[in-house]
């Protein structure tokens, strides 16, 4: 089983008529889409558990809250889920989102708690060769660039050096890697095990991440 043409053009027909009356008429066309995509997060999830703990997974829905958007219309034209590990000492979760043109697969750490995010600075504050060397590692480049996204600041954040020599990564406000897809790579039957393989290659990310925010400074576990 994979991701059809139907799924792509039901999103896209989604997107140019967004409003509830449109919807209401192609429910069932919606839900039969939603069913086969759960069949296939769930296929995903199968997967990842061969190769990590997975403590749940999370279906997205397709309706948006709007109390407090200044964009009213109902439905978000996407398919998305994401997974959570397991336990306190396993830090990091997974994502992947189903829209035309904006298919994109995502793990790590999106807004980390402020604790967290003092903690990951004062790390690579430290050191940051491990850091660099999960950059810098041929899996890591192969399916996310190198690179980590998220939002950042414009400086050094309060208290650290605005010299040091790994600013780009004190600046970060959360460590996110993205791979995306064209259309085309997810409608192919290698689909499911392009994305399996892109989260095998988070493990060290998640790793490394894991260790730091369950120890101190000193590596001493902070987990009971």
């Amino acid at each position: 089983m994979k991701f059809e043409q139907a799924t792509l053009q039901f999103l896209n027909d989604l997107t140019a008529n967004n409003n509830r009356d449109w919807f209401t008429e192609h429910k069932p066309r919606f839900t039969e889409i939603q069913n086969d995509a759960k069949v296939l997060f769930a296929e995903m999830q199968i997967n990842l558990e061969k190769h990590d703990e997975i403590e749940k997974m999370k279906v997205y829905r397709i309706y948006r809250d709007v109390r407090f958007s200044k964009d009213k219309t109902p439905y978000n034209p996407r398919l998305a889920v994401s997974f959570s590990r397991l336990g306190k000492e396993l830090r990091g979760g997974y994502f992947l989102q189903i829209k035309p043109g904006e298919t994109l697969l995502g793990g790590g750490f999106w807004q980390p708690e402020k604790d967290d995010l003092y903690r990951l600075r004062k790390e690579i504050e430290l050191d940051a060769t491990e850091f660099r060397d999960i950059l810098n590692s041929s899996a890591f480049k192969k399916h996310f660039g190198g690179t980590f996204e998220g939002d950042e600041l414009k400086s050094a954040p309060r208290g650290f050096d605005k010299e040091h020599p790994d600013v780009d990564l004190l600046r970060k406000k959360g460590f996110i890697a993205i791979r995306r897809f064209t259309d085309k790579q997810v409608m192919s039957p290698n689909f499911l095990k392009e994305l399996d393989a892109s989260f095998k290659a988070l493990r060290p990310f998640f790793n490394l991440f894991s260790d730091v925010l369950t120890t101190n400074l000193n590596g001493e576990s902070l987990i009971d």
